[in-house]
């Protein structure tokens, strides 16, 4: 069975998820757009002042790193919407 982009995402966000629930937060897949992910952060994690330091040392690295054909992760946020 091949999988699709979107269930390429969501298994790395999986392993990203549990350090996520350790502050109360989680992350949604939104879209997968060609060669570009939109997520959205959630809980506690949605209104955290120092996102960038989550998402540029472990959800952006993870998702790169795991899905090669992943040129751009872009992930919103209530305060925040930062694109690497």
């Amino acid at each position: 069975m091949v999988k699709t982009r979107e269930q390429e995402v969501e298994n790395v966000l999986e392993m990203i998820r549990p350090a996520l629930a350790l502050d109360m937060g989680d992350i949604r897949l939104v879209k997968v757009e060609d060669d570009t992910v939109y997520l959205q952060l959630l809980g506690a994690c949605s209104t955290c002042p120092v996102p960038d330091l989550t998402m540029k040392d472990v959800i952006i690295v993870a998702i790169k790193n795991s899905l090669p054909w992943v040129k751009k992760v872009q992930i919103g946020q209530h305060k925040f919407e930062i694109t690497s």
